[in-house]
């Protein structure tokens, strides 16, 4: 099963012949294909799957999935472990009950 969390295009170009982008997922900046959903303008949220966006979202889902995700975060974070299981190291707890990273 895969989990997509929607990212918003923050830039959009031609690389080989293709259109490919640039997208934000709160914070963390990756590149994807764009082929599959020509329509697509920076600002818009999409959803991609194995480097190919594959679909667009609107804001307002884009918002639900990232505050459910924040929920599983602390849920997960509060039981010592990562959203995938993983337990945290000591450093790791701290910085989370902190609401940080480490």
């Amino acid at each position: 099963m895969c989990l997509a969390i929607p990212g918003r295009v923050i830039e959009l170009y031609e690389q080989n012949g293709l259109k490919m982008g640039r997208l934000d997922y709160a914070g963390t900046i990756n590149t994807a294909c764009f082929e599959y959903v020509p329509e697509v303008q920076v600002g818009q949220y999409a959803l991609v799957h194995a480097g190919f966006a594959i679909s667009l979202v609107d804001e307002e889902e884009a918002q639900k999935t990232y505050a459910i995700w924040n929920e599983l975060v602390q849920a997960a974070a509060q039981e010592g472990t990562d959203v995938f299981g993983m337990p945290f190291d000591d450093a790791e707890r701290r910085s989370q009950d902190q609401g940080g990273s480490a």
